[in-house]
């Protein structure tokens, strides 16, 4: 990795965007790359603007490394405003934002980035009419962190999408 990328990431890693849990999102997309072993949660909200449903927050969690942390935070940041629909047609080098192109060894940390926002995003559970996370009763409103779903998994609460 030369040696400009590496300054861009390490000025995303002082101050990381929209780390940590969103309680009352809208829409929730966990994936993980098994070579690797790095894991992402995204969180969104949205609100209506000018007629639109738009993406008013989105928030991340990560088990991964400095570049994948650095492009959630730049993310988060590039999506919102956006409709869902737009959010999704951002291509992977797209939501590395101002970090620039990465290098092909760093590419699946776009990727596990683009990954959650799919996973959050479903198209096809949204246009079937249904929101994209299943409503959660009031004794389980809160998401439970990354590290509590895989400590303690619970049936039928997060699916993992592994990305090839």
């Amino acid at each position: 990795m030369n040696d400009d990328l590496q300054k861009r990431i390490q000025e995303a890693l002082a101050n990381p965007q929209n780390m940590g849990e969103l309680a009352d999102a809208d829409a929730v997309g966990t994936v993980g790359n098994s070579d690797c072993g790095e894991m992402l949660r995204l969180w969104v909200k949205f609100k209506q603007q000018d007629g639109r449903k738009v993406i008013d927050r989105a928030t991340f969690q990560s088990f991964g490394c400095e570049t994948a942390i650095a492009v959630a935070s730049l993310a988060t940041e590039l999506i919102r405003g956006k409709t869902a629909e737009e959010a999704l047609a951002l291509q992977t080098g797209e939501l590395a934002g101002e970090l620039g192109p990465l290098p092909p060894m760093k590419i699946h940390c776009a990727q596990l980035v683009e990954g959650a926002l799919r996973s959050a995003l479903n198209p096809a559970v949204e246009s079937a009419g249904q929101p994209a996370t299943q409503p959660t009763s009031p004794q389980t409103a809160a998401a439970p962190t990354l590290l509590e779903s895989f400590s303690k998994p619970q049936a039928g609460g997060v699916k993992i999408q592994f990305l090839d």
